[in-house]
């Protein structure tokens, strides 16, 4: 696979609501406190949508920088791919409001659903369709997670925030994707859901005053899955691709919890200085995380062009991924 990949990233981009919520917001707002959420999350602030933003918007946002990093229009995507677990609507599909937006004419679109680990999923999936004939692929992982948080729940509302990350995907002339992982674990579907709002169970009076439309999570369960899945699918995707943990400039995990990432990066092996972390200032984004703290890797000028990276992923579903690139 090493040999023959020459499918990578052409260009790259984010984009975050202009409204910050900081820890010290949340203590006026639910029985919390900023020395709470830092010593057990390390997040100290993040960014909400605005009441007029959704999911496709800052889909578009992040998109068309994508876009201008790879010298592209619109019209020459083929295909559109959005990870969310925040979609508009049930359906149509948050990816065919994207594709009107942008007027990516020429391009199919689609959503995929993997939760957390969404982005790696998608672009696996966009690897596949270049594979099959496709020229130019767009990834985005998009999340308004902020309308399915109960801001009374102070183990959940601490940890999210919304924002929207972007790559185009196609033939390069050097680098490109060396291997992945991918799994789930559909037993643990419980651990990390949203109750109501589905065909098992529609919204009703009944449930709407159970909070039930509002994310619920399992939190010590969860981690203890990161935990163990990070350098499982890590390992494995280093593997297939015929890397080492040395070989790797950057370590890009989901960004969820920086007990998480510490864990991750004593399990791996890999030194302090290689992980790129933005979790403080926009906690957990979901699908767009990883695409959101590499664009920022690169803004800021850490993560360079021929840099080899693993990204790994995890949520819910349950499900997990790593990817081993070069960008």
């Amino acid at each position: 696979m090493k040999d023959s990949s020459q499918i990578g990233i052409l260009g790259l981009g984010a984009y975050v609501p202009k409204r910050v919520l900081t820890n010290l917001d949340l203590e006026k707002m639910v029985d919390t406190s900023d020395e709470w959420i830092v010593t057990r999350t390390g997040i100290k602030q993040r960014h909400l949508a605005s009441p007029g933003e959704a999911s496709s918007d800052l889909g578009v946002k992040a998109a068309k920088k994508a876009l201008e990093d790879a010298k592209l229009k619109p019209e020459e995507i083929d295909a559109i791919i959005t990870a969310t677990l925040s979609p508009d609507h049930i359906f149509p599909s948050t990816a065919c409001l994207i594709q009107g937006e942008l007027g990516a004419e020429n391009a199919a679109a689609f959503d995929l659903g993997a939760g957390c680990s969404g982005f790696i999923y998608a672009c696996t999936v966009a690897y596949g369709l270049v594979k099959a004939g496709m020229e130019k692929v767009l990834v985005i992982g998009t999340e308004t997670i902020s309308r399915f948080v109960n801001w009374q729940e102070r183990s959940t509302c601490v940890l999210f925030g919304d924002a929207a990350g972007a790559a185009v995907i196609g033939r390069v002339k050097e680098g490109g994707i060396y291997g992945w992982d991918l799994g789930a674990d559909g037993r643990g579907h419980d651990l990390l859901k949203i109750n109501a709002g589905g065909s098992r169970e529609p919204l009703t009076a009944e449930n709407i005053a159970s909070n039930r439309q509002f994310l619920s999570m399992s939190g010590p369960e969860v981690f203890r899955f990161a935990v163990r899945i990070i350098p499982k699918t890590g390992k494995k995707a280093l593997e297939k691709a015929n890397f080492e943990i040395e070989d790797i400039d950057w370590l890009i995990p989901h960004q969820a919890n920086s007990r998480i990432i510490e864990a991750a990066i004593e399990s791996l092996g890999i030194e302090r200085d290689k992980v790129f972390v933005n979790l403080e200032r926009y906690g957990n984004t979901s699908a767009a995380s990883i695409p959101l703290a590499w664009t920022e890797g690169v803004l800021e000028g850490k993560i360079k062009r021929g840099d080899k990276l693993l990204l790994i992923g995890f949520g819910a579903g349950l499900t997990w991924a790593a990817m081993v690139l070069e960008y």
